[in-house]
């Protein structure tokens, strides 16, 4: 018999429309996508055969999606139990960022020397609809083009590993959206900060460049590091 405790609906799991990738990434995406969301929330049990009726596919590219969604940190998969969505903790919200702050500050060092007239342009416009969709209060589009700016970089530092990296790490802090913009506290001060980073690689100055992408990624670490402390008790221990 199957396991059935503590397992939602899965009707949660909106039927895809699938395109011309291979099936197994089509079914990878789409569930990346519905964690990524929040349509499937942490402790969510993703059964091979109940997934597989939904999204009218065999159990094979079923298994193969969450293999790749377990590799990434998304799912933990348990042998004949099915998967189940993982939440972060904060300590491991704390290292994805320090990893991202690294990895990001390699990229921005190498691609701000290669930035074209047509790259700055594009990076300009990303600013404008990170502004005009934060005016709207469209936070799903603010960060979908706060992550094409920061992409950009990785696209044009031209190093295939550490974008590769940089893609995996995305499915960890993207699935936290909304915890970081808490931690922000505003995206106006998001919106500055990625002008005052452009502005530094307009001028050719990558170390200035590095810097302000540096302190930028560095935000939400240090407001968690903040709340994490004053949430401890005088012997050190959380009350």
């Amino acid at each position: 018999m199957p396991d059935t405790a503590n397992v939602e609906p899965q009707s949660a799991v909106r039927p895809a429309t699938l395109d011309h990738r291979t099936l197994w990434q089509r079914v990878h995406d789409h569930l990346r996508d519905e964690i990524i969301s929040g349509g499937l929330t942490p402790g969510t049990v993703l059964h091979e055969v109940a997934l597989a009726g939904s999204l009218g596919v065999s159990r094979g590219p079923i298994r193969e999606a969450l293999g790749r969604l377990g590799a990434e940190g998304l799912v933990t998969i348990r042998p004949r139990r099915g998967a189940v969505v993982r939440a972060l903790s904060n300590e491991e919200f704390i290292e994805a960022y320090q990893v991202r702050e690294a990895l990001e500050m390699m990229a921005v060092r190498l691609a701000v020397p290669k930035l074209t007239a047509e790259d700055l342009a594009a990076m300009e416009r990303l600013i404008a609809e990170m502004a005009l969709r934060a005016s709207a209060g469209d936070v799903q589009g603010f960060f979908e083009a706060n992550t094409e700016f920061h992409q950009r970089f990785f696209e044009v530092a031209g190093n295939r590993m550490l974008a590769d990296l940089y893609r995996q790490l995305r499915g960890q802090i993207d699935r936290h959206r909304l915890r970081s913009l808490e931690l922000r506290g505003d995206l106006r001060r998001s919106i500055a900060e990625h002008t005052a980073i452009l502005s530094a690689a307009k001028t050719g100055d990558v170390e200035r460049a590095v810097h302000l992408a540096c302190d930028h990624i560095r935000v939400p670490q240090i407001r968690l590091l903040v709340e994490d402390h004053e949430l401890a008790s005088p012997d050190g221990r959380s009350r």
